[in-house]
């Protein structure tokens, strides 16, 4: 249900934006590679679903069976779904999927993003943890891994265009809030 919740807010926020005459997609703009990932992304949901409707699965072996690591893989979901909802909520209209080097609009220092700079980032990655912690299984964990390093890459320039377009207000701001955590 994360998976399908946090795509959802996703959608509504991109096409309630459209109505107000903001284009928040941009994914692929600056790096075309970022076309490899969706079948990257389709066959890690495969295996999640795989894992929670008892489907046939690329991967059956589970490193450990314990309900404490189960129950704590839902809560770390639960958490990151409000999370992002909050980090939703703090954009604004300043939310855009990829980096919009035309239409910056604002940048956000309030809310979730007074504690994290990347917030959303910092959902997602509690997510795929927590669905590790469910289905802890070697294709989740290396997804978990690939995950992260991706998402530093998009951290890393969304910072580089975020401090090239607002300048000292985004090294301020990066003085006071860190990255992640």
């Amino acid at each position: 249900m994360t998976l399908i919740l946090l795509i959802g807010l996703v959608l509504i926020r991109v096409v309630l934006l459209k109505k107000q005459g903001v284009r928040a997609m941009h994914f692929g703009q600056i790096d075309r590679k970022d076309f490899l990932i969706p079948p990257f992304v389709l066959v890690y949901f495969y295996q999640v679903f795989a894992g929670a409707f008892s489907l046939p699965a690329l991967s059956k072996q589970r490193f450990f069976e314990s309900g404490i690591f189960s129950w704590t893989g839902v809560g770390l979901c639960l958490i990151a779904l409000v999370l992002f909802w909050l980090s939703l909520a703090a954009f604004g209209t300043s939310f855009r999927i990829g980096i919009d080097p035309d239409q910056p609009d604002r940048l956000v220092t309030g809310g979730v993003f007074a504690f994290s700079r990347n917030p959303i980032y910092l959902a997602f990655w509690l997510v795929l943890l927590g669905q590790f912690l469910a289905f802890p299984n070697w294709i989740l964990l290396l997804y978990l891994g690939g995950a992260s390093w991706l998402f530093h890459r998009q951290v890393l320039l969304e910072e580089a265009f975020l401090e090239g377009h607002y300048g000292q207000a985004f090294r301020d701001y990066q003085a006071r809030v860190r990255r992640y955590l």
